[in-house]
C-alpha cells in the first residue's frame, strides 16, 4: 500500500471546512477539520529528534515490533502539532506538574485510600522492574484479566515501561476467548484479578508457549504452582533490578511504536488486535480532552469514577491516559459496579465528569423512573413538572428562565444529588449510538449528555460534543488536529465517515488483509458508519454499513431509528432488533424489561417495576415474561401491536413497515452473549441464536 500526504492528494471536489473557508462543493465526498484552537499546548520544536521520529514512510504495519509514519499534517494548526511523546514521557511530565495532587483512590476496609502522582509513578516503575525480572520480551503482550483497580493501572503502565504491549482481556471472556488474545499477542505474563480468572488461564496454560508467568493481583492464589505469583511476590521480584536498566528500556522506546492492543469483540469473525502507538495514546489524551473541555489538575482538578471495562478503548482513554495527562483523580468503583453498586460510589465521590455507554445511561434512566413511580401523587406531579420545564429550556434556550431556575433548585438538584451528580458538569456517552428518548430524559434532569463518536481504530474519540460544541442529535465536531470526510455520498449527502489524524491506529496485529480493508489508498480510516456533516461541522450518524438492512426489493433501511422508535412507544420493551436483510418484509425480535440476578447479571423472568406498571395500566395482571408469552396476554399483545402500528404510521415507505414480531423468552445480556462487554448489541449472535424464530416469520 502506498501512503501519501492527504494535503497533496485531496480530491479537488472535496468540501473543506476550516475557519470559515468552505472550499469547493463536493460531488461525492466532504472533508472537515476542527475550527477551534486548543490552548496551552506547546508546538513542536522540529529538530533532529523530530526528524528521527517521523522518518518511517509507511502509515501502517501489522507487526508488533513495527513502526509507522506519524500523521503529522503541516496544514494543521501549530497548537495541535505537538511533540511526539511516549507514554513514559507524558507520565513523567505529569508527575512534575501534578506532584502535589492525589491521582488514585480505592476502598480498603470501607475507607478511601489515596495515592499521589509520585506514588503512582513509583508503583508503575516497581511493576516495570518486576516485568524485566520475569524476562518480558520486547513487544510481547502483558495480558490483564480482571476488574478496574490500582493494580490494573500499575500493570498496564509498568508493562509498557518494561517494553511490553498492554493487552486488556475482558473479564467476561471464556477460557477460549482468553486463549485467542493471549496467543495472538504472544503474552509473556498474564495478570489475573482472582481465583475465578486464574482458573481460566490455568485451563489454557499448556497451549500458550510464550507464557512465562501468571500474577494474581487481588488476594493470594489458593494453590502453589510454578511461576504463579501473588501481587506482593511479583513486586519483590524486581527489587534487585536497577533504575538504570528500566530507564534504558524506556529511553529506547519511540512514539511511533506499538504500546497497546485493543481487541475488538469479534462478532463477525476473529477478534482483531488494534495496534495503538505511544503517539496515538499521548496525542489523543491531550487533544480529545480539550475538545471535551477538561481542566488541568493544577487549575481545577477533575474527578471521575473508573468502572467501565479497561479492555475497551473508551474506558482506557478516559480513566488512564487522559487522567494522567490532565492530572485528574480517579476513584475505583467496586467490581460489582454494573450489577448495581455504581450509584453508591457516585454518591460518595460526586465526580466532576462521568463517562457511560448508552446502556448504562438507559439503566440509570430506568432506575430514576422507578423511583419516581414510587412517589406520592403530589411529589410525582412536581417532578414531572420540573423535568418538563428543564426539557423545554434545553430545547428552546432563553425561554422561561425563571421557571427553569426554580424547577432546578427545588427539584432537579436533589434528583441529581441522589445519583451522585451534584458536582458533575460534564456527562459523556460513547461506544454506541444513544437514543433520543434517553437524551431527552436526562435533559429533563438538566443533564446534557455529550456524545462522543469514534472507535478503537481512532484511539477512541474522533468527534466530540462538549460545552462549546453541542447540537442535538449530533456527535459533535471533529477534535482539534483531526480531519474527517464522507465518501460515496448519496443524494441526501449521507456517506461513509472516514477519519484522519494522529489518533488513527497502526494496523491490525498479524492481519494485513483486514488492515488494508480498513484504510483507503490514501491512508484514511474507513469507519463503516454512515453519516452526514452539516454546514457547521457537526456529525450525525445515520447507520452502520454492515448493519444496513437491504430488503429483497433492494431498499436500504438503517435498523436503529426504527428500533429506537419502537422502544420509545413501548416502555416495557428492553431490546428491539429489526430483521429483514434479503427478506420480503421487515420483522422484529423483542425482549421485555426484567429484573437482573445481582450475582450473575443474568436476566430473570420477573418483569421490572416499569414493565409491571405498564401491564397494570392495561388491566393485565402479568408479572413474569412467561405470563405474557405462554398465556398470550391479550392486553399486552394488543398494546405492543398498537405501538408498532404507530411506528409504522411514520414509515417513509412500505418497505419500512414492520409486518411481524415476536417476544423472546429472555432479555439480552452479556452472560447470554447477545450483548458485548460495553453492552453493545451483537446482531450476528442474535441472528444465530434465534434462527428458528426468524425463519418462522417468513414461512
Amino acid at each position: 500500500m502506498t501512503s501519501s500526504n492527504p494535503e497533496t492528494s485531496r480530491n479537488v471536489n472535496e468540501k473543506l471546512f476550516n475557519n470559515g473557508d468552505e472550499g469547493t462543493t463536493a460531488k461525492n465526498s466532504t472533508e472537515v477539520q476542527a475550527a477551534w484552537t486548543p490552548e496551552e499546548v506547546q508546538p513542536v520544536a522540529k529538530g533532529e529528534a523530530w526528524e528521527e521520529k517521523v522518518a518511517v514512510e509507511s502509515l501502517w504495519t501489522t507487526k508488533a515490533s513495527g513502526s509507522v509514519r506519524l500523521r503529522i499534517n503541516e496544514a494543521c494548526r501549530e497548537e495541535t502539532t505537538t511533540e511526539p511523546l511516549t507514554v513514559h514521557q507524558m507520565f513523567k511530565t505529569s508527575v512534575k506538574r501534578y506532584g502535589h495532587l492525589n491521582a488514585l483512590a480505592y476502598k480498603k476496609n470501607n475507607q478511601w485510600e489515596k495515592i499521589t502522582f509520585p506514588e503512582y509513578y513509583h508503583c508503575c516503575r516497581r511493576a516495570g522492574k518486576s516485568f524485566l525480572k520475569l524476562e518480558l520480551k520486547r513487544f510481547h503482550g502483558v495480558g490483564i484479566l480482571g476488574s478496574n483497580s490500582p493494580e490494573w493501572f500499575f500493570s498496564a503502565i509498568g508493562g509498557i515501561m518494561a517494553g511490553g504491549i498492554l493487552t486488556g482481556i475482558y473479564s467476561t471472556n471464556c477460557p477460549e476467548a482468553c486463549h485467542y488474545v493471549a496467543s495472538d499477542s504472544k503474552a509473556n505474563i498474564i495478570m489475573v484479578e482472582n481465583q475465578k480468572q486464574l482458573e481460566k488461564i490455568l485451563q489454557i496454560r499448556s497451549r500458550l508457549p510464550d507464557l512465562k508467568a501468571i500474577v494474581q493481583y487481588s488476594g493470594s492464589p489458593q494453590q502453589k504452582l510454578p511461576n504463579l505469583y501473588s501481587w506482593e511476590e511479583f513486586l519483590e521480584l524486581g527489587v534487585d533490578v536497577s533504575d538504570s536498566e528500566l530507564d534504558e528500556m524506556m529511553d529506547s522506546q519511540r512514539a511511533n511504536q506499538c504500546c497497546t492492543l485493543i481487541y475488538t469483540s469479534g462478532t463477525t469473525g476473529r477478534p482483531k488486535g488494534v495496534m495503538l502507538s505511544h503517539d496515538n495514546i499521548t496525542w489523543t489524551a491531550i487533544h480529545a480532552s480539550r475538545a471535551g473541555d477538561v481542566s488541568a489538575g493544577d487549575v481545577q482538578q477533575e474527578t471521575l469514577v473508573s468502572y467501565l471495562p479497561l479492555s475497551h478503548i473508551a474506558a482506557q482513554m478516559f480513566d488512564i491516559w487522559t487522567a494522567i495527562q490532565w492530572g485528574e483523580m480517579v476513584y475505583f468503583a467496586q467490581p460489582d459496579a454494573l450489577k448495581g453498586s455504581l450509584v453508591n460510589t457516585l454518591t460518595e465521590v460526586n465526580p466532576s465528569n462521568h463517562m457511560g455507554v448508552p446502556r448504562v445511561w438507559e439503566k440509570i434512566m430506568e432506575k430514576v423512573k422507578e423511583e419516581i413511580s414510587r412517589c406520592g401523587y403530589v411529589k410525582k406531579k412536581l417532578v414531572t413538572w420540573a423535568m418538563s420545564v428543564s426539557l423545554q429550556h434545553h430545547q428552546r434556550p432563553g425561554e422561561k428562565q425563571f421557571l427553569f431556575a426554580l424547577a432546578d433548585s427545588l427539584v432537579l438538584e436533589k434528583l441529581r444529588a441522589q445519583l451522585g451528580f451534584s458536582h458533575c458538569h460534564k456527562f459523556f456517552s460513547g461506544a454506541a449510538p444513544i437514543g433520543m428518548e434517553t437524551i431527552e430524559f436526562f435533559l429533563g434532569l438538566n443533564i446534557c449528555l455529550y456524545e462522543v463518536y469514534g472507535m478503537s481504530e481512532s484511539t477512541g474519540p474522533h468527534f466530540v460534543s462538549g460545552p462549546r460544541a453541542y447540537k442535538l442529535p449530533s456527535c459533535g465536531k471533529v477534535i482539534p488536529g483531526c480531519r474527517a470526510k464522507l465518501s460515496n455520498m448519496d443524494s441526501s449527502n449521507v456517506g461513509e465517515v472516514c477519519c484522519w489524524g494522529r489518533n488513527i491506529f497502526m494496523g491490525f496485529l498479524n492481519m494485513e488483509d483486514k488492515t488494508l480493508e480498513a484504510l483507503d489508498e490514501e491512508g484514511w480510516l474507513r469507519s463503516g458508519d454512515l453519516g452526514r456533516i452539516d454546514q457547521d461541522g457537526f456529525l450525525y450518524i445515520t447507520g452502520r454499513i454492515k448493519e444496513l438492512i437491504i430488503t429483497a426489493g433492494g431498499e436500504n433501511i438503517p435498523p436503529v431509528p426504527i428500533e429506537e422508535a419502537v422502544k420509545k412507544e413501548l416502555p416495557l420493551i428492553s431490546n428491539a432488533m429489526l430483521i429483514g436483510d434479503k427478506r420480503k418484509f421487515l420483522s422484529l425480535l423483542l425482549t421485555l424489561k426484567v429484573t437482573v440476578n445481582t450475582e450473575t447479571t443474568e436476566p430473570t423472568q420477573e418483569l421490572s417495576l416499569e414493565a409491571v406498571q405498564f401491564c397494570q395500566h392495561l388491566g393485565s395482571q402479568s408479572t413474569k415474561v412467561s405470563d405474557i408469552i405462554e398465556g398470550q396476554d391479550q392486553e399486552v399483545y394488543l398494546a405492543i401491536q398498537q405501538g408498532i402500528d404507530r411506528v409504522n404510521a411514520q414509515a417513509t415507505s412500505n418497505a419500512q413497515i414492520i409486518q411481524k414480531w415476536t417476544i423472546l423468552p429472555w432479555d439480552f445480556s452479556i452472560a447470554g452473549g447477545e450483548l458485548g462487554p460495553t453492552l453493545k448489541l451483537h446482531r450476528p449472535v442474535v441472528l444465530n441464536m434465534y434462527h428458528k424464530e426468524i425463519e418462522n416469520f417468513y414461512k
